[in-house]
C-alpha cells in the first residue's frame, strides 16, 4: 500500500483557492463503472462489502481541541469530486472550524481498500476544508464504483458524527448514524430540483438536488444507467439535510436530446417523490 503524503505542516493553514476545472473541460475522464439494471427502490447498502467502518480513537482526530458544543453548529458538508483530477477522487469535508486532522477518517478510508495519496487543509471564511485525494489500492486509480463512492461518503459522515455528535441534528444521516435526528424535516417534493443542460458536443450536465438519505448516490446512478445513459464523471455534495449532484452524462457519445432529457427527469422525479399511501401499503 502506498504511503500517505500529508501536505500541511503542523499548526499551519493555507488559504483556500478555487479549484481549477481545466481537467474536466479539456480531458476526457473514464466513465463510472455501470451497475447492473435493477429496480432502484429495492437497492439497499446492506452488502458486507459496503460495511461502514466505525471510528476507533477520538484522540486521533481532534488534536487541536477546536470543537465547541456551545456555538451554533455549522452546516456539515461532504463533497465527492470526480471532475477536478483525472487520476484521483477528491473528497472535501467541512464543519466550520471544528474538524481536526481527520487521521481516523483517513484510516477508515484505507480500511475500504483505498489509498489517501494526498491530504491538505485550507482555511477561508466558511471554516477549515479538509481535502483528500484517494485512489483504489488494487488499481492505483480513482474510484469508478458508485457503491464504493457511497461507502466513502457514509464512512466520512459516520466518523464526523462519532467525534462531533452536535452535528447529528444538522445531517439527514443523523437519523441513521447519529444520536439525535434532524430537528427540521425536509419535504422531498419541495426540495427536489432537476435540471439538464447541454455541456459541449459530447455530453450533457445533469443537476439534481433533493433530500439526502443513505444510498442516494448509488440509486441515482442506477436510475441513469437503467435508461442506458452513461455517467462520465460528476460531483456529489452532502450539505446538511440536502444532497446536490452534478453528473456529466451522454447517450452513445452524444448529448441527450430533449426527449431523452424529459425521460430522465421524469424517472428521477418519480423515484425521488414523497411516497404515497398506496406505495407504502405494498
Amino acid at each position: 500500500m502506498a504511503e500517505m503524503a500529508v501536505t500541511v505542516a503542523a499548526g499551519t493553514l493555507r488559504p483556500c483557492s478555487g479549484v481549477s476545472q481545466a481537467a474536466s473541460g479539456k480531458r476526457r475522464l473514464a466513465g463510472w463503472r455501470q451497475l447492473a439494471p435493477a429496480a432502484p427502490a429495492k437497492l439497499r447498502l446492506s452488502s458486507p462489502a459496503l460495511r461502514v467502518p466505525r471510528a476507533a480513537s477520538p484522540a486521533a482526530v481532534e488534536q487541536d481541541g477546536s470543537s465547541s458544543n456551545t456555538d451554533t453548529v455549522p452546516t456539515p458538508k461532504v463533497i465527492i469530486d470526480q471532475d477536478s483530477d483525472p487520476d484521483a477522487t477528491i473528497v472535501e469535508v467541512t464543519l466550520g472550524d471544528r474538524l481536526g486532522d481527520l487521521l481516523d477518517t483517513m484510516s477508515a478510508l484505507r480500511n475500504l481498500g483505498l489509498n489517501v495519496v494526498k491530504a491538505s487543509v485550507c482555511l477561508d471564511s466558511s471554516g477549515k476544508h479538509n481535502k483528500f485525494s484517494i485512489t483504489k489500492s488494487s488499481t492505483g486509480r480513482k474510484i469508478d464504483d458508485p457503491e464504493l463512492l457511497e461507502a466513502v461518503r457514509l464512512t466520512i459522515i459516520n466518523n464526523m458524527l462519532e467525534y462531533h455528535p452536535e452535528a447529528s441534528s444538522q445531517l439527514a444521516m443523523g437519523a441513521t448514524f447519529g444520536i439525535e435526528p434532524p430537528t427540521e424535516v425536509v419535504d422531498v417534493d419541495i426540495a427536489t430540483h432537476i435540471d439538464i443542460y447541454d455541456d459541449g458536443p459530447e455530453r450533457s450536465l445533469l443537476v439534481v438536488e433533493s433530500a439526502d438519505r443513505p444510498g442516494l448516490l448509488v440509486d441515482l446512478v442506477k436510475i441513469i444507467a437503467d435508461i442506458n445513459i452513461t455517467v462520465q464523471s460528476g460531483e456529489f455534495d452532502t450539505e446538511g439535510l440536502l444532497a446536490k449532484a452534478k453528473f456529466h452524462v451522454s447517450y452513445r457519445g452524444k448529448p441527450l436530446i430533449k426527449a431523452l432529457q424529459q425521460v430522465l427527469a421524469n424517472s428521477l422525479r418519480y423515484f425521488l417523490r414523497r411516497p404515497t399511501t398506496e406505495d407504502a401499503s405494498f
